[in-house]
């Protein structure tokens, strides 16, 4: 079944490609100018007009750590996720290094300075690892999605464990502070989405990116719920896959309320 409008598609893509279009030449000056402190800002404000364009209505629940730095953990089941923690969390993001080499998301990604990380290449983990202890080290906030993959988003898929080895970086002699985040797609202009629609949001399996775009760009208010849950570390869970074992049952049970409507 087709909704939305074909106007209303071509003015939100208009209007995303001018404040791209726009915003790219700023970011790039940015980052020679202030890399740590403007040019991470900036993409906030970048997203949060992007998602008012998009028609992406981000509620939050919970409260980001105000540490510095944070290791968020989220559920992964959309590119919508990037802009919509993007334009609430002044942070980068880890992701697949397959996303350095699509058409003008790549650079997006680049510019915000996200760290990409190969999951099949077992010979690089160390040097990623270290690649992401020390941006953790120079104080930036990073965005990882364990998953690995994209998911339906009525579910969250089990954690892969890896990556999680960054958790061990200790930040002036005190434990890392990682933190759970669940995103969900709630509602379509005020009314609750079913495991059907939640696909206007969710991009996975072998959907192709042109046409869910469009489906989505055409359609009227998603809601997107972003619960924040409460902060762990290392140290106080004891191993890597019991850290990611609670990050996971956090999001898990944050993403059920949400598609369950219990969330409120």
């Amino acid at each position: 079944m087709e909704i939305g409008s074909t106007l209303l598609g071509i003015f939100r893509l208009a209007a995303y490609a001018t404040v791209t279009l726009c915003g790219i030449p700023v970011q790039i000056l940015l980052l020679r100018l202030s890399p740590h402190r403007a040019a991470a800002a900036f993409p906030r404000f970048y997203h949060r007009i992007c998602c008012r364009i998009m028609g992406l209505q981000v509620e939050v629940k919970g409260t980001p750590a105000t540490d510095r730095p944070v290791l968020f953990i989220a559920n992964h089941s959309s590119y919508l996720d990037i802009p919509v923690l993007g334009s609430i969390l002044p942070a980068s993001f880890i992701a697949k290094v397959d996303v350095d080499g699509w058409p003008v998301f790549g650079l997006l990604a680049r510019l915000q300075r996200t760290v990409f990380v190969d999951r099949t290449a077992r010979h690089k983990a160390d040097e990623q690892r270290d690649t992401i202890q020390g941006r953790l080290l120079a104080g930036d906030h990073l965005i990882l999605f364990p998953e690995g993959t994209s998911s339906d988003g009525n579910r969250t898929l089990p954690f892969k464990t890896a990556l999680f080895a960054v958790a061990s970086t200790r930040i002036q002699d005190r434990p890392l502070t990682v933190q759970p985040v669940s995103v969900t797609a709630t509602h379509l202009d005020g009314i609750p989405l079913g495991h059907a629609w939640r696909q206007l949001y969710a991009w996975y399996g072998d959907m192709e990116l042109p046409p869910h775009l469009w489906r989505m760009m055409r359609a009227g208010r998603l809601r997107i719920l972003v619960e924040f849950h409460p902060p762990q570390s290392l140290d106080s869970v004891g191993s890597r896959k019991a850290l990611a074992d609670i990050c996971w049952k956090s999001v898990a049970a944050g993403v059920d309320r949400a598609v369950t409507g219990r969330a409120a």
